[in-house]
């Protein structure tokens, strides 16, 4: 490693160890947990979360017990953190892992990015925060770290020129800091990049908005996301109450009423058996006799 970017990773180091967040994921180094913590805080804010990952952990508590999971039950989980396709992805890679990999998780990355939804970032979480092993976790508070210190007055920087740096930067094995008392591993380098760079964005503007990859998120009030989230939370509820099913046309009448009061234009039944037609061919529902079932 160069000694500018040792010196980078020596005083990174000392300042996210010293904004440390004690955060209940961070407790544990079973791959499963890690995983899910992973998938969850994808776009989701760490308050969301806490909480809700215990809740999962505690209705799911291993791979095998949620691969075995009914889909309706596994999404019925999720409501409220966002993304439905994460929680499907989420128990068709425990239902692989339960099959081809006895029940553990791999630590191998390209059998890790063989997994429904896991990516490099998520590839890279798992092998770090459960086995202390390096890799490139690029992820948006990773990337503002690097990008405040290493960029500072760079624009559009692609993530090209940041994965080198990442990985030179990542410590093969413990490594000592003077100031810390925790060796610098994996695991404890990549929590202090996540401390320092949420820190970063409260403190200074967001370094991320001067990444290429850096991409303002779509509105969800009144678009066609939070229709599709509505359509599956309203199955979700047809199925609770032990009713039939439901049909296009009472979905255009819920959405319609949710959009009415928001001020905007109502939904005809076309555009509902749409929503649901989409949602059938990504495996969120099904149709039998006209009635439209989680």
């Amino acid at each position: 490693m160069s000694p500018d970017l040792e010196a980078f990773r020596t005083r990174v180091y000392l300042r996210g160890y010293e904004l440390y967040r004690d955060l209940p994921w961070r407790d544990t180094r079973d791959p499963y947990a890690v995983w899910v913590s992973e998938a969850m805080l994808q776009q989701t804010q760490v308050a969301r979360v806490d909480g809700r990952w215990q809740r999962w952990l505690e209705r799911f508590p291993t791979v095998e017990a949620l691969a075995h999971a009914a889909p309706v039950d596994v999404l019925d989980e999720w409501q409220g953190l966002g993304y439905n396709r994460r929680a499907l992805a989420l128990r068709n890679a425990a239902e692989v892992v339960t099959r081809d990999h006895a029940g553990t998780m791999p630590t191998d990355e390209a059998e890790l990015r063989a997994l429904p939804g896991i990516g490099p970032a998520t590839a890279a979480g798992i092998r770090a925060f459960a086995y202390d092993l390096p890799g490139v976790y690029l992820e948006t508070n990773v990337r503002s770290v690097f990008l405040h210190e290493l960029f500072p007055d760079a624009e559009d920087v692609p993530d090209s020129a940041l994965r080198r740096l990442v990985a030179e930067a990542c410590p093969e094995t413990a490594v000592d800091v003077a100031g810390a008392d925790v060796p610098c591993t994996p695991r404890s380098w990549y929590y202090a990049l996540l401390d320092y760079g949420y820190h970063l964005k409260q403190t200074v503007p967001n370094p991320s908005r001067r990444s290429r990859s850096n991409a303002r998120q779509s509105r969800f009030e009144g678009s066609h996301r939070q229709k599709r989230a509505a359509a599956v939370r309203l199955m979700l509820d047809a199925h609770a109450a032990g009713e039939a099913g439901v049909t296009p046309q009472a979905l255009a009448a819920a959405l319609s009423e949710s959009e009415t009061r928001a001020g905007r234009g109502p939904v005809d039944e076309a555009y509902a058996s749409k929503i649901l037609a989409e949602l059938a061919s990504e495996g969120f529902c099904h149709e039998t006799d006209g009635l439209w079932h989680v």
